[in-house]
Order: structure tokens, then sequence, then C-alpha cells
């Protein structure tokens, strides 16, 4: 993509809650991700991710140096949801990510996104697998999972989420960074 912008991932830091809190608070990401937080909340959940006393790794997406998105990884051991689907779940990781603007939506730039946090941040020598876990009705990150090549695994009902999951995942060897 000749106009692409430049993409870079940055660690989240705490001067970035109130722009995290008020995404979380806009129709556009509030649909997928529910709660609608308080910045009070969004420090409680964040904060001892930022600090290091949880080992969710989050990052604020950067599209020609603006803050556009967020990203997160973690290990697929410490989801209840996620751990018994697979064998070794020590080994895999799991991902979630939304772009904090409808601007910056329905713009083919969700699998650009992904494909390059695997490479850099996620498939390390440690990680055979990546899972994700889209609500089942949300097509547009579905298909764009699905241009990465994440594949349909299982449906899982999580009662603190709106919709049920549609749990995808991606080997290391499948990985492919088109």
């Amino acid at each position: 993509m000749a106009d692409a912008p430049q993409l870079h991932f940055r660690p989240l830091a705490h001067d970035d809650l109130a722009l995290l809190q008020r995404w979380l608070n806009n129709d556009f990401v509030a649909r997928w991700w529910p709660g609608w937080p308080s910045l009070e909340q969004v420090r409680a959940r964040y904060g001892p991710r930022i600090d290091g006393g949880d080992p969710t790794k989050c990052f604020i997406i950067e599209l020609d140096a603006t803050a556009s998105g967020f990203i997160q990884h973690y290990c697929v051991s410490d989801d209840i949801n996620l751990r018994p689907l697979i064998e070794q779940p020590e080994c895999a990781r799991g991902i979630d990510l939304f772009l904090g603007d409808r601007t910056y939506a329905y713009r083919g730039l969700g699998p650009r996104i992904i494909r390059r946090f695997l490479r850099e941040v996620v498939f390390d020598s440690a990680t055979k697998l990546c899972m994700i876990d889209p609500a089942q009705n949300n097509r547009a990150a579905i298909q764009a999972y699905k241009k990465v090549g994440f594949h349909y695994l299982t449906t899982i009902h999580d009662p603190r989420e709106l919709q049920p999951a549609y749990v995808m995942m991606l080997r290391r060897e499948e990985f492919s960074d088109e």
C-alpha cells in the first residue's frame, strides 16, 4: 500500500489511560468491549498491566505517530475460557485489539496490524500458537483474522460478555507474513 500509514506499537503508559477510557466508552468500541468503564475502572484494570503486576502486555497502536488503537497479548494458560480448548496452553498467546476511532475502520488496516504484531511481538521461540476470540457477530473482525490465517476452533459462551465468542487460532508454522 503506497499510502499506508506508518505502523508502530508502543507500550501502554499511565498517561494513555484517559484516552483508553474514552475509546472504551465510544459506541464504536463498546459494542464489542462491554462495560463503559469509568477512568477509575480503567486505572484499576490496566494500571497493574503497565506496572508489571499483571502479565498481560498492552500496547497503543500508532498510525503515522497518532495513537489510533489498542492491542494486547496474554498467556492462554491464564484464560479460564481458552485454556481447556488446547494442549499446552502455556505455549499459546491470546490477543485482543481494537481501533479507537471509526476513521481507521474498514480500511484494511486490521490484517496489517495483526500480522505485524504477531511477527514483532507474539511469535517468539516459546509461542506455538495464537488465539483470538471476537464476538461471533463481529463479521468485520472475523474476516480480518481469516485474512491473517486464523481459523475457527469453537464458539464459547461467557456470561460476562455480550455475545458468544468465536474462538479462532493460528499456529506459528501456519503464519505467513504476507
